[in-house]
């Protein structure tokens, strides 16, 4: 049994640049993540068959949309753009024509065989780690899933006629190993000589020089149609059917084959055609963001179906794409009795600050009992964000008499109930508090953003009481009586955590976690100091970036000391400022990094428990572990079992959903572990948590950096480039290990065992690489002090 997340394919995609975005292009770099596309030579003649490719694809494996590399030399602009009106991802790449000249052929002067040659300019493609080639005269009829999760050699279907020593180059499934300059030379070395079946052109030139050394996939993946002569019915689990031959269906086809041939009519259908066909596609079909929105979008356009409309208005906002999701349903009428379109609209319109028309949408869809308890989970947030807290409350309750198991309705119930409001408000002299920006976690919250606030404050002295502090929560709107309040102390303080990210509690006011407007920011009259505050994009993830960006110039502009956690957050802001601010941002590490230095009455474990603790995280999981989760927990098993041999493995949680990990594990490979529900500790059971464990290996950046800064051992299971900027900061990338790593139960087993072998010296090395974080910390607190008390 293959272990699978539903929603991975889904969200396992890769962003393209855009106007306005922010994309981070070196993060596969620091993940590792895979990157995958398919590839095909498509020419005039064949363009027909390539349209057709192109559809089945989408049609049939909705789930996908990686980058499709179209090699070419003679296709017409009105062509391109035939071909992009199918699919939102195709990369045009001329091929080097004349490249092939010098290869010796059967027939010099056929164009036909000239042209067979020009495939092989994928292996000269440098930006993919696996790439997958389909002829142009193939239909896609199942699931291409097992393709892209191949990670070794290259991958192909026997030839139907000559048994499993050589390979059908119709469909090839090729690892980063085979895209290089050595095996090019050898294709040329072996086209110039000729030392090849001249007549089988780009396969016999693969055949001669492989000489069987491929990976047999299972022939469903390139099925020839010859295997169907005498019109056979084509098997139902063939994946790829390939048109093999002179007579192709676009030409009218071949006696003997009607039925193969139906098979690719099926998806011989106009633009308009394709498009309702994607539509009408069930809800569950875990469906592409980029298809869906891509093709959806025309389709909405020419039809106005607001059916369609909110279901690409749902995977905008799924992508953080709330502006967008309000354009596509603003193009339709909705009616009164649509629940659900009011429901997206206004979650929609929420997220850009349009605070009163999502509240007219969602009192429309609340009336369905249906939908109810979102709308009011929604319309409670709402009131919560505006302080009005009994009305939240109400909104909240009406929810869960709705559904009692509806977990945001309960969330908002017990943020808003008596008694549960931020403390210390109104406690302490005004003119002795510092104001402090944060997003304040409840109890059953993630661990790591549970402990930040008062990690920050333990930063700034031991007091980290209300006699000292005044909170903000980020997520509220910052409106003028907030603004009087923190003008009446003695400075500002925002941070910890990775506040700059947009789709956490999304607002239209600056673009980032903190709601708060540019005309707000500019009239704070004390003291901004940001502080280790990080740049949070995913590999994949980009930001729109214009409202972002000007909010955070702004915010760079009116700020005292602008801190951020990592050197990776600082490039990448750095990068969205003008000149004349950048030295303005600054390293201040995360203070959960050096919290053996600053939480009062601090002492190192004398004894630690003989225990690894694991944790994997799962919000945004397919742009964590793209078409590789399989591969992740496998890998994971075998390190678990390595390591349990050592010491106890137990599965630590910092939000709920980290629980998966136990539970895959369990029943995907047999393996047990206790689960440690940190997102129920108080943030001393945290620290003593961590501070008892031997080792801790942590996909969460916070279940690093918290160990890490308590004296604690740690390996990174990167999913993240945090993790990986966190790890250079240090000095230590090889306290990390990609969850895309093709060796990664080894590697993890290695590292993980020499850390328990030599444990001491580690532990010494943590509090020498503590040390260098501290006296950042030390100086930066200085610089800060003499700013706050100007």
């Amino acid at each position: 049994m293959t272990a699978t997340l539903p929603d991975l394919t889904e969200q396992a995609r890769h962003t393209s640049p855009r106007a306005g975005a922010v994309p981070d292009t070196a993060a596969h770099a620091l993940t590792g993540r895979r990157r995958i596309a398919f590839a095909a030579y498509v020419d005039e003649n064949y363009l027909p068959g390539f349209l057709t490719l192109l559809r089945s694809l989408a049609l049939t494996n909705p789930g996908l949309c990686e980058d499709f590399v179209v090699l070419y030399d003679d296709l017409r602009p009105s062509s391109v753009a035939r071909i992009r009106a199918l699919h939102p991802r195709i990369v045009l790449r001329p091929v080097d024509a004349g490249h092939y000249d010098s290869y010796a052929k059967g027939d010099q002067h056929n164009y036909l065989v000239r042209k067979a040659y020009f495939i092989l300019d994928v292996f000269r493609i440098r930006d993919y780690d696996t790439v997958i080639t389909l002829d142009t005269d193939m239909v896609v009829l199942g699931d291409l899933g097992e393709l892209l999760r191949l990670r070794e050699g290259l991958a192909a279907v026997p030839q139907f006629f000559h048994g499993r020593h050589k390979l059908n180059s119709g469909l090839l499934v090729i690892q980063r190993e085979y895209l290089t300059d050595a095996f090019c030379a050898r294709l040329d070395e072996t086209g110039r000589t000729g030392a090849y079946e001249l007549d089988k052109h780009d396969q016999g030139i693969l055949n001669a020089v492989l000489d069987g050394e491929f990976t047999r996939l299972d022939a469903r993946y390139n099925f020839v149609k010859r295997r169907l002569s005498g019109d056979l019915e084509v098997p139902e689990d063939v994946a790829i059917l390939h048109f093999t031959g002179r007579h192709k269906p676009w030409q009218g086809g071949e006696a003997g084959y009607a039925r193969a041939e139906e098979r690719w009519h099926e998806y011989e259908m106009t633009d308009d055609e394709f498009r309702a066909a994607f539509a009408a596609l069930p809800a569950g079909a875990g469906v592409h963001h980029d298809l869906l929105v891509h093709l959806g979008t025309a389709h909405v356009a020419r039809t106005g179906d607001p059916e369609t409309a909110r279901r690409v208005a749902s995977a905008h906002i799924a992508a953080g794409e709330y502006q967008e999701a309000v354009d596509v349903l603003g193009r339709v009428r909705l009616t009164v009795d649509d629940s659900a379109g009011h429901e997206v609209l206004g979650h929609a319109l929420m997220s850009v600050s349009r605070y009163d028309e999502a509240r007219t949408h969602l009192l429309l869809a609340a009336a369905d009992p249906g939908r109810a308890a979102v709308a009011c989970a929604r319309l409670a947030q709402i009131a919560w964000v505006h302080g009005r807290d009994d009305e939240a409350r109400r909104h909240a309750n009406t929810g869960l008499s709705v559904d009692p198991t509806h977990r945001p309705s309960r969330i908002w119930a017990e943020r808003t109930r008596p008694g549960a409001a931020l403390p210390g408000q109104q406690q302490g002299a005004p003119e002795d508090q510092l104001a402090h920006v944060a997003f304040y976690m409840e109890r059953q919250g993630n661990a790591g953003d549970k402990l930040l606030p008062e990690s920050v404050r333990q930063a700034f002295g031991a007091d980290t009481t209300s006699r000292r502090w005044h909170p903000v929560h980020a997520h509220r709107l910052f409106d003028r009586a907030a603004l009087e309040r923190v003008n009446a102390r003695r400075g500002l303080v925002i941070g910890g955590g990775g506040l700059f990210i947009p789709d956490t509690m999304p607002n239209g006011a600056s673009g980032w976690q903190w709601n708060v407007s540019d005309e707000a920011l500019r009239a704070i009259d004390v003291p901004i100091v940001v502080y280790a505050v990080g740049f949070n994009a995913f590999d994949g993830q980009s930001y729109r970036a214009r409202r972002f960006a000007e909010s955070l110039r702004l915010l760079v502009e009116r700020s005292a000391f602008f801190g951020l956690r990592n050197h990776g957050s600082i490039e990448k802001v750095r990068a969205m400022l003008p000149a004349a601010l950048r030295d303005k941002v600054r390293f201040q590490p995360c203070p959960t990094t050096v919290a053996r230095h600053i939480v009062p009455g601090w002492s190192d474990p004398v004894r630690r428990q003989d225990t690894v603790l694991l944790n994997a995280a799962y919000d945004r999981a397919g742009l964590r572990f793209g078409h590789d989760y399989g591969h992740f927990l496998a890998e994971t098993a075998k390190a678990v079992r390595a390591i349990g041999e050592r010491a106890e493995v137990r599965c630590v949680a910092h939000a709920l959903e980290d629980e998966r990990i136990a539970f895959d594990l369990r029943r995907e490979h047999g393996i047990s572990l206790p689960v440690i529900p940190m997102y129920d500790y108080d943030n001393d059971r945290i620290r003593e948590t961590y501070a008892d464990t031997r080792l801790v290996v942590g996909m969460r950046g916070h279940a690093g950096m918290i160990p890490f800064g308590l004296g604690t051992p740690i390996v990174s299971l990167i999913s993240h480039p945090k993790m990986a900027y966190f790890l250079r900061d240090i000095g230590r990338p090889e306290w990390g290990v990609s969850v895309h790593d093709r060796d990664l139960g080894a590697v993890l087993t290695e590292r993980a065992l020499g850390i328990l072998d030599d444990h001491e010296a580690t532990v010494a090395d943590v509090h020498a690489r503590q040390a260098e974080l501290w006296e950042v910390t030390r100086e930066n607190a200085a610089e800060i002090k003499a700013l706050l008390d100007r």
